[in-house]
């Protein structure tokens, strides 16, 4: 069987590190000023180093976002950040603006480019010309069904494609939104989307002659998220998404929590592994642990047509029953040392998602703080470690969830 690449977010270097323990092959992340993630983004040059060296050390890959649409003002230092890059030595560059594509191949022509789907490449023709620009692999467009895709790669095989499987959807056509820029001045298509579409809206019917009657629609008292779309979720089709031609599975979520990251890609993970062996049971077990993560309800977007992509119109997210609460730092003398998220209380029900392996599921019993004093409770903030007595060693890096 081909080797298909499971893409993670990372949003700053400690979800960069934890995608990859949790089973990421590869990792895209960008620094602000040529990144579609510009608020919710910790990344500089020199964390982006430290970043890549370390998924280098494990034999796995970081791709660079620089995939604005760019104004001229951009252009004046984009030949420098390019250099830059190249000296950091990423895997490939994300790109979706034929400007920015351009300087690539003049300062550094052996960067290997791939296409963001912001490019909204929905068809073989577009696939084959960006191709013939040097674009080794095409991030399809979220509106591209499974049908298209089989058609897009037996048209232009040569071409690697990558579709995302998972997360936020956006109610504009690849995200090519202009209600931020309008309703905040940030522009989405330079990174800095305040998700208006999530708001709550309440809206109104106006009759041309009589101007100052307005009709309230109202999906119920509290307003409408009438453009909140569900999140996709994929993890019941990757075979099919593969056989169609797919080599990578993108996960959204750069400013997602730690806890999103690692969970969504503990799960996909495992349903990557066992392909060929999964049940239906199995992968009702996937969604349901998926559902612990904080979400709007799933979707399977486009991928099987239009009539499939549903919205989340009742509220902007389903009620979660669990809670990130801690993730274990090392374990000493039968303890559990986590670090503190949130709050936990002594008799909370939690379950430990441990990397490459089952999650274990415990009642927190006692609970001491770092001097070993016996507490009933701990919250988080300044690096709070609090210990847990557990008969059995878990690997720093698992993550702890409480049911609330």
């Amino acid at each position: 069987m081909k080797h298909v690449e499971l893409l993670a977010p990372a949003g700053n270097l400690e979800k960069m590190k934890t995608a990859l323990t949790f089973g990421a092959d590869a990792v895209y992340c960008g620094a602000p000023d040529f990144s579609l993630r510009v608020r919710i983004n910790q990344f500089d040059l020199p964390k982006i180093r430290e970043g890549i060296e370390f998924a280098h050390e494990l034999g796995k890959k970081v791709y660079i976002t620089v995939n604005i649409f760019a104004h001229n003002k951009h252009l004046l230092n984009l030949e420098d950040y390019i250099l830059k890059l190249k000296d950091l030595n990423p895997d490939a560059l994300i790109v979706s603006d034929p400007g920015i594509l351009s300087v690539i191949k003049q300062v550094w022509p052996e960067a290997e480019i791939h296409l963001s789907t912001q490019a909204n490449c929905t068809n073989w023709q577009a696939a084959k010309f960006w191709h013939e620009q040097g674009v080794k692999r095409v991030i399809l467009g979220r509106e591209v069904t499974l049908e298209e895709i089989k058609e897009i790669h037996e048209k232009v095989p040569e071409v690697e494609l990558e579709c995302f499987v998972h997360g936020a959807m956006c109610m504009s056509y690849s995200g090519r939104c202009l209600l931020s820029k309008f309703f905040t001045d940030r522009s989405a298509n330079l990174g800095d989307c305040t998700q208006p579409c999530r708001w709550e809206y309440k809206t109104f019917l106006q009759e041309i002659k009589r101007p100052d009657e307005l009709l309230q629609i109202e999906e119920d008292e509290h307003g409408s998220y009438i453009m909140n779309s569900q999140d996709l979720c994929l993890v019941g089709h990757l075979k099919e998404l593969v056989d169609a031609g797919i080599v990578s599975l993108k996960i959204e979520g750069r400013a997602k929590s730690l806890y999103y990251v690692g969970n969504t890609i503990n799960i996909y993970r495992q349903a990557l592994d066992n392909l060929h062996k999964d049940s239906q049971e199995q992968l009702q077990s996937y969604l349901h642990d998926l559902q612990k993560s904080q979400n709007r309800g799933f979707t399977k977007g486009f991928i099987f047509g239009a009539d499939q992509c549903e919205q989340k119109t009742d509220a902007s997210h389903e009620k979660c029953d669990w809670e990130f609460c801690g993730q274990v730092v090392e374990y000493k003398n039968n303890q559990l040392h986590v670090k503190v998220h949130n709050q936990l209380f002594v008799n909370d029900d939690v379950e430990l998602v441990v990397p490459h392996a089952e999650t274990v599921a415990m009642k927190v019993e006692k609970l001491y703080n770092d001097t070993n004093e016996s507490i009933t409770e701990a919250h988080g903030g300044q690096d709070a470690i609090v210990r847990i007595p557990h008969d059995k060693e878990l690997p720093s890096g698992t993550l702890m969830r409480r049911k609330v």
